[in-house]
């Protein structure tokens, strides 16, 4: 066993991963191991399945994937030779017939060690047992005299004991790779986690966590530092990509030196960056150039737009305005004033002759029927086809601007609003949709007073509003709450 340094620095690298981009994700390992070496670090923490990219689901059902992820990892591996940074990274690996969600240690040009992950989640958006296999329970590996505990992700989550079997077996510090997806409130349970694994294992803590969007989840980072007696000792912000080390002082047991603290961002300032990223990623991780969108001159189109501006950049984005009869003057206005705010191309299609044309069409069939929810969906299902016409031939992905609050309802046009292929506010409540408006005005007016006062309405009929068909939001969202986030049952 090599002799132990009396201060071990760890890089973490909480960075942004493509799922199935082998070489890309490789190239951005090699410059964050460059990176970490400018910093004398002696070891770098990549993140869960970081070479594959997480999570890959199906993809690591093909042995010819597992096999190019297991190639990249090993000619990483010979970069070590050069003395610099040890590496553990996160890789999904083919043991005879069995396939685990791994992590590999490298340090003087091999691979010196291989874990698996015990303890396979399959709840939520997790799917793991189906594409992987459950890895023996693991010892410690030894870095240059320090035997570090590697267990990955759910391994600290569950209650299968592997913390406090790396500890019983002589881990002196945890290093948890991690692919954990934001939710509201989700740091706070984080921290929580790593502070029972904290007390039950007598030992310090570095999690490092994913970050970066991949369809509709979204990976914050946020990683954490916490020492043997619970202390936070360190911490990465969140949404922000970068290389963050972290000394441990290893004499008689290993200490991580105490950080200045991360400023804690408001709710609306954390859910906003939540949606710019995962907007940039979907949009630029499947090739789109740019997105358009219908401006309605409402507050659900407004914040969408802000949010697609800030994730591509103005020139990206094109928002289209499509008036009918029963537009107001107010919300053709409003939309107007949300594009030059922002400084995106702007289209006013009025959708008129297209509807009186449909009319003329199917007066024969409607004959001696009365107006109902079928002329007003008409009118959603003309913008849908006039965005996915713009979709088709400039490659602009069509994001859509229901929030969950009518998602959850079913308070939306199929064919019409709901056509598109990435709806940005599909997790964000009506109620909360208007804390996110008065956070983005709170230096300049982004989205106009009047967006944030009037009533919501469709503009499908004459004097329409939402509270036509639907309760207030703010009764609404705390019903859907409790029914769709905490299960309650329909009397509760």
């Amino acid at each position: 066993m090599s002799q132990a340094p009396d201060v071990l620095r760890i890089a973490v690298a909480q960075l942004n991963p493509t799922v199935g981009d082998i070489a890309g994700n490789l190239a951005k390992a090699r410059e964050a191991r460059a990176d970490a070496a400018r910093h004398r670090a002696d070891l770098v923490l990549f993140t869960e399945l970081f070479i594959s990219g997480y999570p890959p689901e199906d993809l690591v059902m093909k042995p010819a994937f597992l096999a190019a992820c297991e190639r990249a990892v090993r000619e990483f591996a010979e970069d070590t030779a050069d003395g610099g940074p040890g590496v553990v990274i996160g890789v999904p690996l083919a043991r005879g017939a069995l396939r685990h969600n791994s992590v590999m240690v490298l340090d003087g040009g091999k691979v010196t060690a291989e874990r698996h992950k015990v303890d396979l989640p399959n709840y939520g958006e997790f799917d793991e047992k189906r594409v992987f296999h459950e890895g023996p329970m693991p010892g410690p590996v030894d870095f240059r005299g320090i035997r570090l505990g590697i267990p990955v992700c759910e391994d600290i989550w569950g209650d299968l004991g592997v913390c406090e079997t790396l500890a019983e077996s002589g881990a002196e510090i945890l290093l948890v790779p991690n692919g954990s997806p934001y939710y509201r409130g989700k740091i706070d349970v984080r921290h929580q986690v790593v502070i029972r694994q904290v007390i039950e294992s007598d030992l310090p803590v570095l999690y490092a966590n994913q970050l970066g969007g991949q369809d509709e989840l979204v990976f914050d980072g946020g990683s954490v530092v916490y020492d043997h007696s619970g202390v936070l000792a360190a911490e990465a912000p969140q949404f922000s990509e970068g290389l963050y080390p972290v000394d441990f002082v290893c004499e008689h047991h290993c200490q991580p030196i105490s950080q200045p603290a991360v400023a804690e961002p408001s709710l609306e300032e954390n859910v906003y960056k939540a949606l710019v990223l995962g907007v940039q990623d979907y949009v630029n991780k499947n090739g789109f150039k740019s997105v358009v969108l219908g401006l309605s001159g409402g507050i659900d189109s407004a914040v969408t737009l802000a949010v697609a501006a800030d994730a591509l950049g103005a020139d990206r984005v094109r928002a289209v305005m499509m008036p009918f009869r029963y537009t107001s003057g107010m919300s053709v206005e409003d939309a107007e004033a949300e594009a030059v705010a922002l400084g995106v191309q702007y289209d006013v299609f009025s959708i008129e002759p297209m509807y009186d044309a449909f009319m003329k069409t199917l007066a024969a069939p409607f004959e001696g029927t009365q107006p109902d929810t079928t002329e007003e969906n008409l009118q959603a299902r003309l913008r849908g086809v006039l965005l996915m016409s713009l979709s088709n031939k400039f490659g602009s992905l069509v994001l859509t601007t229901g929030n969950k609050s009518e998602m959850a309802v079913g308070y939306s046009t199929l064919y019409g609003d709901m056509a598109g292929g990435f709806d940005v506010l599909k997790d964000v409540p009506k109620t909360l949709v208007y804390k996110l408006s008065h956070w983005l005005n709170r230096e300049r007016e982004i989205i106009p007073q009047n967006v944030l006062t009037k009533e919501p309405s469709a503009e499908l009929r004459p004097g329409q509003r939402d509270t036509d068909s639907l309760p207030p939001y703010d009764l609404l969202d705390p019903v859907l709450l409790r029914y769709i986030e905490e299960d309650c049952s329909i009397e509760e």
